[in-house]
């Protein structure tokens, strides 16, 4: 087929945010029949919203764009592995976030400490601060547009197991028990991650944490 365009068209189309359309698993066989006409429909109903994911993992438009095209070619060679055993944006969004991942694991200088996420569980508090909330105190002096920075430079640090459940859990918004669903791991260690890369800001956040 030709490479699905993810990138939106002007003007740019709805997004996903109903969820599953009544005539995606028909779309989905001719999908698997090799019809590109299908799949495309496919393509543009998830592009957004996978967009916003690989981005926040990437932090980089033009980036998140080629991993975004790589994941969805992906995903059309793979389109008769798909059984309908779980959603079928939980089935894509775990090809496009192990190509994602593949790409940030290349390029992102080894850290100083990998964590297990094995160990440690029992101190875990699943309701912990991941970033500062609030107003900061007036001899910060950082405004909003700096903090954001601040943060999204301290999460690109993070390893990218690390960095994918935080962006799930703070940004996407998404349930402990969803995200474990949607990454395929058990709910153990999503907590464990998410203690991890909680741990890992608040080290390197200290500054702002200490100003609330």
């Amino acid at each position: 087929m030709n490479n699905p365009d993810p990138r939106p068209s002007n003007p740019p189309l709805a997004d996903d945010s109903r969820g599953p359309q009544p005539d995606e698993p028909a779309l989905i066989e001719r999908s698997q029949r090799g019809d590109t006409a299908a799949f495309n429909e496919l393509v543009i109903r998830y592009r957004q919203r996978a967009f916003s994911m690989i981005y926040q993992m990437v932090r980089h438009e033009d980036d998140a764009w080629d991993l975004l095209q790589d994941g969805f070619v992906k995903a059309w060679k793979n389109i008769h592995h798909f059984r309908g055993q779980s959603q079928f944006f939980t089935w894509l969004y775990r090809i496009l976030m192990n190509v994602t991942i593949d790409w940030v694991r290349r390029r992102q200088v080894k850290g100083e400490t990998e964590f297990d996420d094995a160990i440690g569980l029992h101190n875990i508090e699943p309701a912990s601060a991941t970033t500062p909330r609030g107003e900061l105190a007036p001899a910060a002096r950082l405004s909003d547009k700096e903090i954001r920075a601040r943060i999204d430079a301290a999460i690109v640090k993070l390893s990218p197991e690390h960095r994918e459940a935080i962006v799930l859990r703070e940004i996407e918004g998404l349930e402990y028990q969803e995200i474990a669903d949607r990454v395929g791991i058990p709910l153990g260690s999503v907590m464990s991650r998410l203690f991890y890369a909680r741990k890992k800001l608040q080290t390197l956040l200290r500054d702002l944490y200490e100003s609330l």
